[in-house]
C-alpha cells in the first residue's frame, strides 16, 4: 500500500516553480477541457501537430485523467503549453500500448489509417505498467527558450501528476535532438532509451522517431519531496 501524499510538500514544490515562472514573466495556469486546449494549440506558430492522444475527437480523456498547462506573458499572449494524461496499463505495458495504437486512438479500428504504424524497440517500455502518467505536446515560444523554462515546465507537471495520480511511472516520447542539445537534462528524466516510438500517423501528418524517457513512481516521489527543488536559482 502506497503512503499518502503530503499535499503541503507538493504545494511547496509547486510554489518554487510558479515563483520562478513569474520571475521569467510568465503566468502559469492549468485546464481540463481538451477541446479548449486543441483550439489554443492549433494556432501556435512553429508548434508541431498535437498528437491525437490529446485530441478529444480521437482519444477522449475522462474527467480526472488528464490536464494541460498554459503560460502567458505580460501581454496575455501564449508563451508555452504542455499536456498530460493517465493511462491504465494494469493489464498491458507501454510498448504494447504504443504498438497497438491505443496510446493515440481510443478506437484504432475506427480512427487509424490503414498505413498508420508504431514500433517500440526500447526494452524498458515493456516494464512500464500500472498507472502511467504520460507528458507530451511540449511547446515553448522561441523568445523564451534558453532561459531554463523547460525545467520550470517539467517540474510543475511532475508535481501536478504526482498529486493527482501518484503514478507507477511517468513517461514521455522525446525527439533525439533534445538529448543532443542538453535540453532533455532540464526535463529531469532519470532514464532514456532510443527506439521509444518509430511512428507514422498518416492523416495526422505525423512521422517521428522518438526516445523513450521516464521516471519511476518512487523517483518522482523523491523529486517532489526532496532533491527536486534544487537548481532553479
Amino acid at each position: 500500500m502506497k503512503s499518502t501524499i503530503n499535499l503541503l510538500q507538493v504545494s511547496r514544490f509547486l510554489r518554487v516553480y510558479d515563483d520562478a515562472a513569474v520571475q521569467k514573466g510568465i503566468k502559469l495556469s492549468i485546464g481540463f477541457d481538451f477541446h479548449e486546449y486543441v483550439s489554443i494549440a492549433r494556432v501556435l506558430p512553429t508548434k508541431k501537430p498535437t498528437y491525437p492522444n490529446f485530441r478529444p475527437d480521437r482519444s477522449p480523456i475522462k474527467s480526472g485523467e488528464g490536464y494541460w498547462m498554459i503560460g502567458v506573458d505580460k501581454n496575455n499572449e501564449v508563451a508555452l503549453v504542455e499536456a498530460a494524461r493517465l493511462y491504465d496499463l494494469s493489464h498491458s505495458n507501454f510498448a504494447e500500448h504504443l504498438e497497438s495504437l491505443k496510446a493515440f486512438y481510443a478506437d484504432p479500428t475506427r480512427h487509424a489509417h490503414p498505413q498508420d504504424r508504431c514500433t517500440c524497440a526500447a526494452p524498458s517500455a515493456k516494464k512500464i505498467t500500472g498507472k502511467v502518467a504520460y507528458h507530451g505536446d511540449f511547446w515553448l515560444r522561441r523568445d523564451f527558450r534558453g532561459q531554463g523554462i523547460a525545467k520550470i515546465m517539467a517540474g510543475t507537471l511532475r508535481a501536478l501528476s504526482f498529486a493527482m495520480w501518484s503514478p507507477d511511472f511517468l513517461c514521455g516520447l522525446a525527439e533525439p535532438w533534445l538529448l543532443d542539445k542538453g535540453v532533455l537534462a532540464q526535463y529531469g528524466y532519470a532514464h532514456h532509451e532510443p527506439g521509444g516510438s518509430i511512428l507514422q500517423l498518416v492523416e495526422e501528418d505525423i512521422e517521428d522517431d522518438n526516445l523513450l524517457v521516464w521516471l519511476t513512481g518512487e523517483e518522482l516521489r523523491n523529486l517532489v519531496y526532496g532533491r527536486g527543488m534544487s537548481g532553479l536559482a
